[in-house]
């Protein structure tokens, strides 16, 4: 009898091991298979000018740092000061994606993800929805924009008040709260 007990618990413990190394694997195909939005700096209407304040957290880490982003119909210009000092600067002109980065910024900051998730929360969802590939979907569910993969939610985008996001990245395990304040132009170099 006691052997059949420990049969069953191995049983049962190398099922949980194989279960939880299916859903890693799933996870990382669903992160690998992610669309990167790059959308032409024109499909956003009008143009966008606002200093925010944008606080990431992963994990156990939280990080807070402060934005300029710009969006004319020729360009999107994003920079990101970190500690007084700039971090990351992008500029997307619909064909080039071109950042500058500080030596000390970590890689983990990608350039390609910054502006996929900036375009997420602010472009309009008709022009993200038609550039997604087969499969993908983004709708917006009672006032919250809900990016799915088939019927998996990958990606979540809540507007709590004028000037505010919220986007939780579920498959990449991270959440940006972004606060932000209208601004007249960033065109002078910060």
């Amino acid at each position: 009898m006691r052997r059949l007990i420990a049969l069953l618990l191995s049983v049962m413990l190398l099922a949980g091991c194989a279960t939880q190394q299916a859903r890693v694997a799933q996870r990382q195909a669903v992160v690998a298979s992610m669309p990167v939005l790059r959308l032409p700096p024109s499909a956003l209407p009008g143009t966008l000018a606002l200093q925010q304040r944008l606080a990431f957290c992963h994990g156990d880490r939280r990080d807070t740092v402060d934005a300029l982003v710009e969006n004319d119909t020729s360009n999107t210009r994003l920079v990101i000061h970190a500690q007084g000092q700039v971090a990351l600067r992008l500029e997307w002109d619909g064909k080039h994606l071109t950042q500058k980065r500080a030596p000390w910024l970590s890689y983990a900051l990608d350039g390609e993800r910054v502006l996929s998730d900036l375009q997420l929360v602010f472009w309009p969802i008709d022009a993200i929805a038609a550039s997604l590939p087969a499969g993908w979907s983004l709708r917006e569910e009672s006032g919250r924009r809900v990016l799915r993969q088939g019927e998996s939610i990958i990606a979540t985008v809540d507007y709590p008040q004028p000037l505010q996001a919220q986007l939780e990245q579920h498959a990449l395990g991270y959440t940006l709260d972004i606060t932000s304040s209208e601004v007249e132009s960033m065109d002078a170099e910060p």
